[in-house]
């Protein structure tokens, strides 16, 4: 039976959890230790997770890359999940850079970037700086400018999705006491970061697949739009019946949209 888990029950109840093994490691940069795990063999792929989460977020996305016959890298992104930070701001390149550095580490010279939320800035951050590296990105909820948002509306779903957080956090973080601080500065760098024109967009110079959301809560199908059609190799793909948490939500969705992302950057 096809997973389904809409209104996001489940993933409060039970959060989402890696597969076993794996190959796991930390890597010390610039005031900060990156913890990264390793799936299977094959082409490598970086999944990088959206803002207040971790990388057990795409527990099930891990084993449909595996099945398909590619490497699956997570990575906890600075100050999330078992990765610490020091007191410097957060910032998109800033945890770009500690990507690069896990690359290093794994001996991964170039490689695909699957980003949900801010780690969809990420990606395309890392993308515009350091073409070389990336070949290619999902980009998957979130915007480049403020203009891109919606106004903001609590609903069940958000409270559920925070409260997981919140717990995770408290599980994994070595500072487990201080989500509410460590909400604050990341919402700090997502009201303010990237803000890219059109011009950034257009000096992106691979592929980009921008994955929107039919009842994205945050982002307008309007932003991801022109997202798609400015950066030169961008191209739409929109999931309906699902929101800003769709590998969650329903999984296989999201995960054929993934897949054919990767198979587009084979061709």
């Amino acid at each position: 039976m096809e997973l389904r888990d809409d209104e996001l029950v489940n993933f409060e109840a039970q959060g989402a959890v890696l597969p076993a093994g794996g190959e796991q490691g930390v890597v010390e940069r610039d005031g900060a230790r990156i913890w990264y795990a390793a799936y299977g063999q094959g082409v490598p792929v970086i999944l990088l997770h959206g803002g207040l989460g971790h990388s057990g977020n795409f527990a099930h996305q891990v084993p449909a890359l595996i099945d398909a016959g590619y490497r699956a890298v997570v990575i906890d992104s600075r100050g999330h999940g078992r990765s610490t930070r020091d007191d410097k701001p957060y910032s998109y390149g800033l945890m770009g850079d500690d990507v690069l550095a896990v690359m290093d580490a794994l001996a991964i010279d170039k490689v695909p970037v699957v980003g949900w939320s801010d780690g969809a800035c990420v990606g395309l951050v890392l993308a515009k700086e350091n073409p070389g590296r990336i070949s290619g990105v999902l980009f998957f909820a979130c915007n480049v400018d403020p203009s891109g948002t919606r106004p903001f509306e609590f609903t069940l779903i958000l409270g559920r999705c925070i409260n997981r957080h919140r717990a995770d956090y408290a599980a994994l973080s070595a500072t487990p006491d201080q989500f509410d601080a460590f909400s604050k500065a990341v919402g700090l760098m997502q009201r303010t970061q990237p803000d890219y024109a059109a011009a950034d967009l257009e000096s992106v110079t691979v592929s980009v697949t921008v994955v929107q959301s039919e009842f994205d809560e945050f982002i307008t199908p309007e932003h991801a739009a022109y997202i798609a059609r400015t950066i030169p190799q961008g191209s739409l793909v929109e999931l309906a019946g699902v929101s800003h948490f769709a590998p969650l939500q329903r999984p296989a969705l999201f995960n054929g949209a993934m897949l054919d992302f990767l198979a587009g950057l084979a061709r």
